[in-house]
């Protein structure tokens, strides 16, 4: 099955609308999806999306998940591999990357300032046959 998603051509993002809060989420982390869909029951799906962290929020534990997962900073400050309190950790700014391959421990994550990710998660569709 080949991955699609729908036909968008250039817009412009309203930064204001569309977020939703994420369940399992600190209060302070939003996505606002910009394409596609990501279905975990079913393991397949190519999503594209903005993930927001408002400042000073932060993750408790490492996130793992099953399919691939691409970050880029766009904004602000992320901070990666802080403890349960939030403290500690390597701070990341803009224009930084990460790819993960399925199954990658990652997080927990803060930021101090707030920060804008474009992430892009999908399945290898390949790997089901």
């Amino acid at each position: 099955m080949a991955i699609r998603k729908e036909h968008k051509e250039f817009y412009k993002v309203d930064l204001d609308k569309g977020w939703e809060k994420l369940p399992d989420y600190p209060d302070g982390i939003e996505q606002q999806v910009l394409a596609g869909f990501l279905d975990e029951k079913d393991k397949r799906g190519f999503r594209t999306r903005h993930l927001r962290f408002a400042p000073g929020v932060h993750t408790t534990e490492p996130f793992v998940h099953d399919y691939w997962e691409e970050v880029y900073l766009v904004s602000g400050d992320l901070i990666v591999g802080n403890d349960r309190h939030g403290k500690g950790g390597t701070r990341f700014g803009p224009n930084t990357y990460a790819c993960r391959p399925p199954g990658t421990p990652h997080g927990p994550f803060r930021s101090e300032k707030g920060c804008l990710l474009l992430e892009l998660h999908y399945y290898d569709e390949s790997a089901k046959r």
